[in-house]
């Protein structure tokens, strides 16, 4: 692995570059040489085509993918995906930047071998890159930070296996908020050497517009200083947000650029002037002659032909007219062109303030609300990854050896697939629609279940034999196995500590005795099960009574 000494600026105590591929550092080195080739006096606008696509919001997932119930909101990002391709063969100097894996992976297993090659091929010439990389743009609030690392690594781990790739930038531009875990574990530690975000309160950000602060070193950790400080930047105009500059969004309604003298629609210079003027109005917030138009927005691209001729014939008449240089980019070229500058960079410390929460887009506007809404599905979210998290022990205890069958790997994917795409800053954060969320809920049951099967299976290899059963309705106060009369129970401690925990089943009689397998009795509680708050009618299977004691529990142990 390299070490680049030239580098002078205090981006981080070393490059980041164990997590960096060969093609990401390729990539980055010839962005530094086309970089150094560039008149100094010259600011540079780097331009980004990308697409910010939800992994749920105004429409399920799966909606948003095919472009199903176009009547809430036009999106199919399947469309997207077909359009970028076809244009990015249309001229070699076009580039595109995706970041999705959950919509990524199902357009990739669609695809024929003629197809995926092509991909293949602009995927190692830079044409089309990723960043962040995760199954979904996870909140950082409402999220645990197992879950974070756990969906970061589930789409990592296909561009690693499909294209040879790790992602190099962080890329966290819609979440409503920014906390120091994700500065530090989930960029700094995990290899990213930038981190990028759309949202910070509205009053830190025209300060650091209004003292070119735009742009800063962020050393998140109060104990890991400089290893886990990450070069942070606000995308969109820094105007909180993340898309084109004013005037420059062709997925709405933008002027197009008209290059043709003879039409009656000629603009060229017009439009020149526009790029210019928003171009120097930016650059005066930041430091440096590199600047980032973050070119799209929520499912744009799905005419992505549309914004290729425009981008295609602003960028040669504004280098023709020799004012400032722009050009096709990415994220991670522009980082590149970035180190090469000698910069002193502003520092934000967790001192400082520590983090960016809560977001305030105005006065008395703080997005504090999400952090509570929708409690059952937080909930459980978090039950479901605690099972997750039982489940690899039970097999790392059992031996994996014999979770190899296909099988049993496709079912707990499942899981991981439901869990990741929960964690999506419209999920887990509970700022979907209703439908939404119902579609959620019901991924986690679904991977739930078919997880479980490989959990029995774990089980039986540890313990023996047996009709293995959960009961995943104890919220309504149903457990057909506890409330039939005597039945065996196992309790998995995770934790690598002993503890005592509170064990609650419903049944049907006062008369309840609760036995270790060494014969001691516990003490039981029996006591009436609260009456449920819903919205539906109650379920002829409750039971009335709940009985309760407490377990004591080895650690990561079965009992």
């Amino acid at each position: 692995w390299l070490k680049p000494f030239w580098i002078k600026s205090n981006f981080g105590s070393s490059w980041p570059v164990a997590a960096v591929s060969f093609l990401n550092l390729s990539l980055m080195l010839f962005a530094l040489l086309a970089s150094a080739v560039l008149v100094k006096a010259k600011l540079t606008v780097h331009i980004v085509p990308h697409t910010h696509d939800d992994v749920g919001w105004l429409k399920t997932v799966d909606e948003y993918y095919s472009g199903s119930n176009n009547s809430i909101q036009h999106a199919a990002v399947r469309n997207i995906l077909d359009s970028v391709i076809r244009s990015l063969e249309i001229n070699p100097e076009r580039k595109f930047t995706y970041v999705e894996m959950a919509f990524f992976d199902r357009w990739w297993r669609e695809l024929d071998t003629t197809r995926k090659d092509v991909v293949r091929r602009l995927v190692a010439s830079g044409q089309f890159q990723f960043v962040n990389g995760g199954w979904c743009m996870h909140d950082e609030a409402a999220t645990h930070y197992v879950d974070m690392v756990d969906q970061t690594t589930l789409g990592h781990r296909i561009l690693l296996e499909e294209f040879g790739v790790v992602p190099s930038v962080g890329w966290q531009i819609d979440p409503f908020g920014h906390s120091t875990t994700q500065a530090a574990l989930l960029s700094a530690d995990v290899g990213f050497d930038s981190l990028f975000f759309g949202r910070i309160d509205y009053q830190d950000r025209d300060v650091r517009r209004k003292e070119k602060r735009a742009e800063f070193i962020w050393r998140a950790s109060p104990s890991l200083g400089p290893d886990a400080q990450v070069f942070s930047g606000l995308t969109g105009e820094y105007g909180g947000n993340y898309g084109p500059p004013t005037g420059f969004n062709w997925h709405n309604d933008a002027e197009p650029v008209e290059d043709d003298e003879r039409l009656s629609t000629y603009n060229l210079p017009s439009r020149v002037g526009d790029f210019i003027a928003r171009a120097t109005e930016q650059a005066n917030m930041t430091r440096g002659e590199h600047i980032m138009w973050t070119m799209g927005s929520d499912f744009n691209y799905d005419r992505a032909e549309t914004w290729f001729i425009n981008l295609d014939r602003l960028i040669k008449a504004v280098n023709e007219d020799g004012r400032m240089v722009a050009r096709y980019s990415s994220p991670i070229e522009y980082v590149a062109a970035k180190r090469l500058e000698d910069i002193e960079w502003p520092i934000k410390t967790s001192q400082e303030g520590d983090d960016f929460f809560p977001y305030a887009d105005g006065p008395h506007q703080f997005w504090t609300g999400y952090f509570t809404s929708r409690p059952a599905l937080k909930d459980q979210v978090r039950q479901m990854s605690a099972r997750h998290n039982a489940i690899r022990q039970v097999q790392a205890f059992a031996g994996y050896k014999n979770f190899s069958a296909v099988g049993a790997v496709t079912q707990l994917l499942q899981l991981e697939e439901a869990l990741s795409v929960a964690q999506h800053h419209d999920a887990v954060s509970g700022t979907a629609k209703q439908h939404v969320a119902f579609d959620y809920a019901k991924r986690l049951a679904d991977g739930g279940a078919a997880a479980d099967e490989v959990l029995w299976a774990g089980l039986s290899t540890i313990a023996g034999a047996g009709r293995w059963r959960s009961c995943p309705r104890l919220n309504e106060t149903v457990c057909e196995e506890t409330q039939r009369g005597t039945t065996t129970m196992s309790v998995w401690n995770q934790l690598g500590q002993s503890r005592n925990e509170r064990i609650s089943f419903p049944v049907v009689s006062r008369d309840v005795q609760v036995s270790l397998a060494s014969g001691s009795n516990l003490a039981v509680q029996v006591y009436e099960a609260p009456e449920t708050i819903t919205n539906y009618e109650r379920s002829t299977k409750e039971a009335s009574l709940v009985a309760s004691f407490v377990a004591p529990l080895p650690p990561v142990s079965l009992t």
